[in-house]
This record gives structure tokens, sequence and C-alpha cells, in this order.
């Protein structure tokens, strides 16, 4: 017992247990912030980010800032990330034609080199969200099949079960998913632009991510065995449209049989 106390007490004894903590404290949070990784700017040339500041100053900077501190008709992009920048500016919505609108899908103004190097100036400016690469948003090998439940229970809601979008509160409206690409669809649920929700990897993982994009897919080539398809709008769509065709057929009929029953009358009348 004496020799363990005496090893205890050794000067080497403290630096090991200092240095033994710090080792344990590290790994306690690589383990605890396993997705900090992807929400990280990735490293980017300082000519691709200088090219991006100057777009930017350009095209950006009147409504966001000349450094992106966000003004009184648009927010601060920092801490935004490359992700919000690469979807917003892919899918058209910016630059926006107007201010304080909600901006729905367009042509780009932008080639995709000149997206991406706005997007790594706002990387710099404050990390945030990064873009997917090619395989983090791949299909190859993903669940359809979990992809559709997930889609069912965190999408379908605002989107449709087909994501032919919809109308939502407040007079917005949830987009088409029918155009977008598996990275632009991947960067949404990052980032939750305009009234969607954030879909954090802490929320939906990664590879649950590329399961719901591959359902997206897969429904797009889907065919449509029952005729007209209403833009795969949903069953409630699709019965509210038979409702109301059914219900004016019946007043048409009613009406026709009304006409006729009073040209009857008029005819017995004049005889």
């Amino acid at each position: 017992m004496s020799s363990i106390i005496a090893r205890r007490r050794h000067p080497a004894a403290g630096y090991a247990a200092v240095a033994g903590g710090l080792v344990l404290a590290g790994v306690l949070y690589s383990t605890l912030s396993g997705g900090g990784a992807s929400a990280a700017a990735p490293a980017q040339t300082s000519t691709q980010i200088e090219q991006g500041r100057s777009l930017f100053l350009q095209s950006c900077s009147s409504c966001h800032g000349l450094e992106a501190q966000g003004t009184a008709q648009a927010p601060s992009l920092i801490g935004a990330g490359a992700a919000a920048v690469y979807f917003q500016m892919s899918t058209g919505r910016m630059p926006a034609k107007e201010v304080g609108a909600e901006n729905n899908r367009k042509p780009s103004e932008f080639t995709l080199q000149e997206t991406y190097d706005i997007a790594a100036y706002v990387a710099s400016l404050g990390g945030g969200p990064a873009i997917p690469t090619g395989a983090q948003v791949s299909t190859v090998g993903a669940d359809t099949a979990r992809g559709s439940q997930l889609f069912s229970t965190n999408c379908a809601q605002c989107h449709g079960f087909a994501g032919a979008g919809g109308a939502l509160t407040y007079g917005k409206a949830a987009a088409s998913l029918n155009a977008a690409t598996p990275t632009q669809i991947y960067t949404a649920m990052l980032t939750g632009p305009e009234a969607m929700p954030v879909f954090g990897d802490g929320t939906i993982t990664p590879a649950e991510k590329r399961d719901i994009i591959a359902y997206v897919i897969q429904t797009r080539n889907e065919p449509n065995p029952g005729g007209l398809s209403l833009g795969r709008s949903g069953p409630v769509t699709e019965g509210l449209v038979i409702w109301l065709g059914g219900l004016g057929f019946l007043v048409l009929i009613a009406m026709w049989l009304t006409a006729k029953r009073r040209d009857r009358r008029h005819e017995s009348e004049g005889s």
C-alpha cells in the first residue's frame, strides 16, 4: 500500500493525470459533437473567397450590406453558411425581385462556379452549414421505403405526398420538389429556407436525408396508372375535384330537367 501511495505522490503523477484528463475531454467532445464537421465551413482558397467577395459586392451588398452584416431590407449572412447561399442562388430565389416578398424558384442569374465563389466568401465570414459533397447526396443504396416514411412524417404536410407543393398559412406556399436537385433538397433540409424548419443532422441523419431524396426522385419517375394525376396533389385535392365535378354535374342535370318541364308547360298552355 505504501508503495502505491508513493507512486501517487511522485511529481510526474500530477502531469500524467492532467494529460489523461485532457485526452479524455477531447474524446468526449469529439463524440458529443460528431455531426459538427458538416456545419463547419470547408477550407477555401483565398482566390475563390476574393472572387466571391467581388461578386457579393456587385450583386448582394445593396440588400445584405457591404460586409454581409444585414440591413433593414435583408438579414445578416454571417453564420448563414455556404449551404444556404447555394440553395438560394442555385434555385434563383436570390437575388430577390422584391424585398420582403416570398421568393419562388426561377432560373439562376449566376453560373455554378459564381455561386460556389459567393458561398465560399459567406462561409469565410462565420462558418455555417457547408454544401454537401457528391457522396453525401448520392442515392446509391438508399432505402426508399424508409425515405417514404420519413417524408410522410416530416415533409408531406407542406409539400404534399408527391412533393408537388401546396399552400400554407399567411399567404405562403411550400415549393414543389419536381425540379429540385438532390443537393438543393439536402441544403434546404440543412438550412430551412422561408417557412421551412431546419432539419439538422441531429434531427434527420445524413443517411435519412439520402433516403428522403431517393424517395422524392423515385416518386417523380413513377407512372400515373389512374389517368389524370392533377399534379399528384394528393387524395384530398383529388377527392375535392371529384366532389365538385359531381356536384356540378348534378346541378346541370337539375337545370336541364327544370328547363324541359318549363318548355312542356308552355306548350300545354299554348295549346
